[in-house]
């Protein structure tokens, strides 16, 4: 969070209306759970005062069906100005031809592309659930998987990384109308140009799902897919540091298409409350301090990947190039579901995560997902980085003594109110 705004906005009881106590309360204690707590969650962040102002607004109680100056209700004039902002904020951020900002959320924006350009069985080729993918690329128990024919690709056995020549072979093979890149657990470097080619050969359309690097390619610390694929879509939050919400960029030719598609095919009024605050979260990503922050990021999970790994510890693909990494507890005799179980108790929030070829079932996982967008918002540097994962590596150690882990708690809650979110 930018230092100018981290105590412009105080946030208590004083900002409520008492109206509904239960619900005031709960978010009293969500908001001091936020504060107290150690956030690793790589697909989680903070908004600014300005985003969350934003989101809580006006603008929340006006339906805008259609898009800004073609509108089925009246009174849009301000929605469509807030809007338009938007959409020329994301342009100028990641150099997009064609942007659309009325997704509700990730994936959404993924339905909004298939259903503007494939016809149901359709294949599409996409990133296996199981080694980082993400649902909406082909799971089978997802939409995109029970209505298009989905082919995977997945990592490399020694490498754990992407082949594409592998990625290649499967496209020959199979022949998809859509390729799909991006992934919701993958540590590497995306060659988005790489996919482009690929896509090209077979005659494919090149769809890349940035939602987990949209804020690391905003600052141009990881290649942009805008120059290569046809569809980029993303969420705003992550990375990315805004609303929960989504968005499609395409190139001008699929602009008509995609537009209809998600309004009226997918959706009707969209939500101006949180097209707003998307607009004010690229207004800030679009700041030098955004660049500082997103090196930050980086340099924490890095740094965080090298200590565990001086700790003794695996981690899936032997480090990061990005936000996140995911450890490889199979050496530890833990599951992914026990350590993210015990961390809680210690007041660290994880997501369980599964590592490539995993033997465990997906709801067990034998790794966690250890991100670091959270903590690199909150003020934490490298120093602070590297304490989380001493007390992490103490919590998983003492996971059958609740003691200690109410002890390694205390301790928690003492470094994440050194780095306050709001107050």
């Amino acid at each position: 969070m930018f230092e100018s705004e981290k105590n412009s906005v105080k946030i208590n009881s004083a900002l409520f209306i008492t109206v509904d106590v239960e619900i005031e309360q709960i978010i009293e204690n969500e908001l001091q759970r936020q504060e107290e707590e150690i956030n690793l969650i790589a697909s989680e962040n903070y908004t600014s005062p300005a985003v969350l102002k934003a989101m809580g607004s006006v603008m929340t109680n006006k339906y805008a069906e259609g898009y800004a100056g073609k509108r089925y209700y009246a009174g849009c004039n301000w929605v469509d100005q807030a809007e338009l902002i938007a959409i020329e904020r994301c342009k100028q951020l990641f150099g997009a031809e064609h942007v659309n900002v009325q997704a509700h959320a990730g994936s959404p924006a993924n339905m909004g592309v298939y259903f503007s350009i494939l016809n149901l069985g359709d294949t599409i080729l996409g990133m296996s659930l199981g080694e980082g993918g993400h649902l909406t690329h082909g799971s089978s128990v997802n939409f995109s998987g029970k209505l298009f024919k989905s082919v995977s690709y997945q990592v490399n056995k020694e490498t754990e990384q992407l082949d594409y020549d592998e990625i290649e072979r499967l496209a020959v093979e199979h022949k998809p109308k859509l390729i799909i890149a991006g992934a919701s657990a993958y540590s590497r470097t995306i060659d988005f140009e790489r996919f482009a080619i690929i896509a090209q050969k077979v005659g494919a359309y090149f769809m890349a799902d940035i939602a987990h690097i949209a804020g690391l390619i905003a600052a141009k610390l990881h290649p942009s897919p805008i120059p290569y694929a046809d569809f980029v879509t993303s969420t705003t939050h992550k990375t990315l540091r805004g609303p929960r919400g989504g968005l499609i960029m395409c190139k001008q030719k699929h602009a008509a298409a995609l537009d209809k598609t998600i309004m009226p095919g997918l959706q009707g009024g969209p939500f101006m409350n949180m097209i707003a605050a998307k607009a004010v979260a690229f207004h800030e990503a679009l700041q030098p301090e955004f660049v500082e922050y997103q090196k930050q990021v980086i340099t924490n999970a890095q740094a965080m990947a090298e200590e565990f790994k001086n700790l003794g510890y695996k981690i899936v693909s032997d480090g990061t190039d990005n936000h996140l990494f995911i450890l490889d507890l199979r050496s530890k005799n833990i599951t992914g579901k026990t350590a993210q179980a015990i961390l809680e108790k210690a007041g660290i929030i994880s997501s369980r995560s599964t590592v490539p070829f995993d033997p465990q079932p997906g709801w067990i996982t034998s790794g966690i997902r250890i991100g670091t967008p959270a903590i690199s918002t909150r003020g934490m540097k490298t120093d602070a980085a590297i304490t989380i994962v001493h007390l992490v590596d103490e919590a998983l150690k003492a996971h059958e003594n609740d003691a200690k882990l109410a002890q390694i708690k205390q301790q928690v809650k003492k470094l994440a109110l050194t780095y306050p979110i709001y107050s």
